[in-house]
């Protein structure tokens, strides 16, 4: 009897070795294809293994594998790669144009699971247009924040290239501004507006694993939600950066005119400050309600940002804030605006400050000193100030010194 109770015990002691062992091999899931390589060649056909690969059918591992790899791309937000077919089904055959681009046409789409999309289809493949495929998809597919356009997926096939991002339903910024259809937004809404675009490009720069330069921040460039939520789009331009490097090489213009900060042009070295100069000539068309170039107004008052610093220096900027209909409850939070544009609009990219420190200056969290004389370039006799430190991410909000205008012939 002693005899016969052991022999049972081992049988049931090796049967549940066995359950072990498979039970293990379902739950070690290769999380990357990497661990697939490795796994690999690890486990060379030995006796266990092979009985391993019977419990487990082939099938069954590469649907485990794809699933991981599926949750893992939502985990790191990666865009989807769709087929041509899929974005027909998508677009309905592409008939509900939303507008067009200098790359491509951009339509109305759904997803199967009912969620809005917009599908910007490239016009052609020439090199202009692998290059703004490139910069869209290493660049903003790898981030989100909620004021950012998010980029879904994308399509790359030998006769089709396009980009699926998600639907803003209020348009651009610029039509809110400057449209046919201009509503009347209080200046608090569009201060919202300026804070929440500010946050997106502080992300860029400040939160993602790589720094991102968008070089084209404009009204254009700027979707409006349902809410009227700001949320920064168009990354075509767009370069990352590792943060190690302070500046990038310029091979060509890169921006639009007026917005571009004045080093783009000169093809040298840049860094993150010419996104903050574009952002200061954002801000100032918000509070103005106008381009900030307009040719209609007399000589003086023609670059609103110049005519802004002539008004603060001779004191009569709630003057020039009544002529464009800001109310005297709102005085304060115009003055607090346009000051933090002169910041942004310094012709140094040193004197200018980070965008968190932008976002934390136009909700109020901090105090705003007068800035420095910011158009060097246009007068170049007058002594200007400067910050302290040349450190790229020094806060030239709070302090600064006097220099001679002979530093800025230097620097021309």
């Amino acid at each position: 009897m002693i005899i016969a109770i052991i022999t049972i015990a081992y049988a049931i002691l090796q049967c549940l070795k066995k359950v072990g062992t498979i039970m293990s091999a379902y739950t070690q899931i290769p999380t990357t294809d990497r661990d697939n390589d490795n796994n690999d060649s690890i486990s060379q056909p030995s006796d266990s293994n092979k009985e391993i690969e019977l419990a487990m059918p082939s099938n069954l591992k590469v649907k485990f594998a794809t699933m991981e790899r599926f949750l893992s791309n939502i985990k790191n937000e990666k865009p989807i790669r769709f087929s041509r077919e899929e974005l027909e089904e998508i677009t309905k055959s592409y008939t509900t144009v939303l507008g067009f681009g200098a790359y491509g046409v951009v339509y109305k789409g759904e997803l199967s699971n009912g969620e809005k999309v917009a599908v910007k289809v490239l016009n052609s493949l020439d090199l202009g247009t692998e290059e703004q495929f490139k910069a869209e998809v290493s660049t903003i597919g790898r981030t989100y924040h909620i004021n950012l356009v998010r980029l879904y997926g994308f399509c790359f096939q030998h006769d089709k290239r396009a980009l699926v991002y998600e639907y803003v339903s209020n348009g651009s910024l610029n039509n809110l501004l400057f449209g046919n259809l201009n509503k009347k937004v209080e200046l608090g809404k569009l201060l919202e507006i300026a804070i929440g675009t500010a946050k997106g490009i502080a992300y860029l720069h400040e939160e993602c694993q790589h720094r991102i330069i968008h070089y084209d921040i404009k009204p254009e460039n700027i979707l409006l939600g349902l809410n009227l939520e700001p949320k920064v789009a168009d990354f075509g331009l767009a370069k990352l950066c590792s943060r190690e490097r302070s500046q990038v090489n310029m091979t060509h213009f890169r921006g639009t005119r007026g917005y571009a900060a004045p080093e783009l042009w000169k093809l040298c070295p840049v860094n993150h400050k010419c996104d903050v100069y574009s952002f200061g000539i954002v801000l100032f068309e918000i509070v103005g309600r106008r381009r900030h170039f307009d040719s209609d107004y007399r000589e003086s008052q023609q670059w609103f940002p110049k005519w802004t610093w002539d008004m603060i220096e001779n004191s009569e900027l709630p003057m020039m804030l009544s002529l464009y209909g800001i109310e005297e409850k709102d005085m304060k939070k115009a003055e607090r605006m346009l000051m933090v544009a002169l910041w942004c609009v310094q012709y140094f990219p040193s004197d200018r400050p980070l965008m968190s420190n932008v976002v934390k200056m136009l909700e109020g969290d901090t105090e705003i000193l007068p800035p420095p004389f910011p158009f060097q370039n246009l007068v170049s006799s007058k002594p200007h100030l400067t910050s302290k430190g040349t450190s790229e991410d020094s806060d030239v909000s709070t302090s600064y010194v006097t220099e001679s205008s002979t530093q800025f012939n230097t620097e021309l």
